[in-house]
């Protein structure tokens, strides 16, 4: 048998197969009302093993409304009465944080969240998937795979003093690009891993999602062995001689502290090329570093000094677990001390639907993943990404501070220019012969199609409701005036950011015929297929698009018309043909 990465040997399929499995954990947070409902439009009754779900209240909590506070206790009733047992009320924690006292060495792993992927740490491949089919699997107790192709990241030496895991993985999305893993499993291999604790790996993990890979993961070794009391876990690990479409060789000793600038994830820079760029909010926290030693290593940089006069420093432990640990050692007495506001473990401050939403003309630096236009609930604000040493010495200036002893001068030598910060301007109709042209627009994220802070307020099970929001972010014209049978042509990456399924339930509702991208974000394409929502990518047919030009899609033919040029795309498998058939997977699952 030929060698097998990690993805191979684990699905048990060769890179670029389409498998079936059950998975032995499906987790959802907030999004388990919308999740029941679209299950009972399956005529869904009783769910297919009920011990694989792991509920967590998180998103919301505890709840910022009257209409979400109902919407948790449908939740209560709804595990009580299918007999959940892996459910955890709001203010217990994250459901990443979560997922660390349940994954396990060799599990197949998947949640309706971008950053289920964070459980690669615990050698398990954990991927996102969007809400439908979660439901899906409620009702049928499987779900599809693409067999992913890998990458091979090899680690050497160990982090220096004031470099961390956040500042290696901003590393890695400044080098590949926010794309540059699409739809790839991450392998971390080398001597360097072992240097890295469990939490810096649940870290790098993480942040997979912001290079949009379909997972990351890591190898059962003596650190994940002692994460686990001693016993030395049975995982799985690739075989010598794996095929790698990429391998990236990085030596931990070389590198410097980073942040991601407004207002994408891979606008990485040194921090040293915007030391002293004015601040006036700091978050510490989130799925990505909100664990205890993240909150120690705040209060280490932050301890004996204050936090700037009107600068706003809000902390939230990733779990109660961890509030409660922080509390007994004098972490969280300390950061009080300095001026931090702690809040409740609990993702609103980071998605922009609890506290801490920043003004207009804040700049915030923040331990989240992502600093999208808008993504802390305000447009009009500016997020920087850094870790939590860097926020913590940058609270206390009022500016961005290197929280090493020495700040260098470096520069960052994979820098690249970002993409502009596209905004359709209100009456300028990119909607021509029913093309809606978007070209030259990358990077179109989830945000933009449908704003984060909407997320629970407005179901995914209520494509309706959906409609009036659809791109506002972005194409305030595009809600309005879009028709069926309408096309729609975009460029890079284009539905990259979360896992939130509104915008392809809005397009799939509105009757959109087709989107042709450049390239696509992974649980976006999948989402649009657990829509029947065509989506094709086809970087030829959207460079010779020019507007005004006719464009037609032949689905069974497997063909694109552009004005006088024809282009062939491969059809999807028979399984997911039939999905797009019959108008998605609701539809193909009741009929089943």
């Amino acid at each position: 048998m030929a060698s097998q990465t990690f993805a191979e040997k684990i699905l048990g399929a060769p890179a670029g197969s389409i498998v079936f499995r059950q998975p032995d954990i499906v987790l959802s947070h907030d999004n388990t009302a919308s999740i029941y409902q679209t299950f009972q439009k399956m005529n869904g009754g009783k769910i297919a093993y009920p011990e694989r779900l792991l509920v967590v209240l998180d998103h919301n909590a505890p709840p910022t409304s009257a209409a979400l506070a109902t919407q948790y206790q449908a939740i209560r009733d709804m595990v009580k009465e299918q007999g959940i047992r892996m459910f955890y009320d709001a203010g217990r924690g994250i459901c990443h944080q979560i997922m660390s006292y349940h994954a396990r060495p060799g599990m197949v792993i998947v949640g309706s969240d971008s950053h289920t992927c964070t459980a690669g740490a615990f050698n398990a491949l954990a991927a996102g998937i969007d809400r439908t089919e979660t439901a899906g699997i409620w009702k049928r107790g499987e779900t599809w795979f693409r067999v992913p192709e890998s990458l091979k990241i090899t680690l050497y030496g160990q982090l220096p003093e004031g470099v961390f895991a956040k500042d290696l993985s901003l590393r890695i999305i400044g080098m590949i690009g926010s794309a540059g893993a699409n739809y790839l499993s991450i392998e971390y291999h080398g001597p360097g891993v072992k240097t890295l604790s469990i939490s810096e790996r649940m870290t790098l993990a993480n942040l997979a999602s912001e290079m949009g890979a379909k997972n990351a993961v890591f190898p059962p070794d003596e650190v994940l062995a002692s994460f686990y009391g001693g016993k030395n876990p049975e995982g799985i690990w690739a075989d010598e001689g794996a095929r790698y479409v990429r391998e990236i060789e990085i030596n931990l000793d070389d590198l410097y502290p980073l942040v991601a600038a407004p207002h994408y994830v891979d606008n990485v820079r040194a921090l040293a090329e915007v030391a002293g760029a004015p601040l006036h909010e700091g978050l510490i926290g989130t799925c990505t570093n909100g664990r205890l030693d993240d909150l120690q290593l705040a209060a280490r940089y932050i301890k004996g000094k204050k936090v700037k006069e009107g600068f706003q420093l809000l902390v939230s432990p990733a779990s109660r677990e961890i509030y409660l640990a922080a509390m007994e050692d004098g972490t969280i007495e300390t950061l009080v001390e300095a001026g931090a506001t702690i809040l409740t473990p609990s993702c609103g401050p980071c998605l922009g639907t609890g506290q801490g939403i920043p003004a207009d003309g804040y700049n915030v630096i923040s331990t989240a993943n992502r600093n999208f236009l808008g993504r802390m609930g305000n447009k009009n604000a500016s997020i920087y990404l850094a870790s939590p040493a860097t926020v913590a010495v940058s609270a206390v200036h009022g500016v961005i501070t290197d929280p090493r002893p020495r700040p260098g001068r470096e520069t960052f030598p994979y820098r690249r220019e970002p993409s502009p910060t596209l905004t359709i301007p209100e009456g300028e109709n990119r909607r021509v012969n029913g093309v809606w042209n978007y070209k030259d627009v990358n990077d179109l994220n989830t945000d933009q199609m449908f704003a984060g802070n909407l997320t629970y307020k407005v179901l995914s099970s209520d494509p309706e409701a959906i409609l009036p929001h659809l791109f506002a972010g972005f194409d305030p014209n595009f809600s309005g005036n879009v028709r069926a049978g309408d096309i729609i042509v975009a460029g890079e990456n284009f539905g990259c950011g979360s896992s939130r399924e509104h915008p392809s339930v809005g397009l799939a509702h509105a009757g959109v015929q087709a989107v042709l991208v450049k390239s696509v974000n992974r649980i976006f394409f999948r989402s649009a297929v657990n829509q029947g929502l065509v989506l094709i990518v086809s970087p030829e047919a959207v460079e010779a698009y020019q507007p005004g030009d006719k464009v037609s899609v032949d689905l069974n033919g497997g063909t694109i018309q552009i004005a006088e040029k024809t282009f062939s795309f491969a059809p999807l498998p028979d399984k997911l043909m039939e999905i797009i058939r019959k108008k998605g997977l609701v539809n193909w699952i009741r009929e089943k």
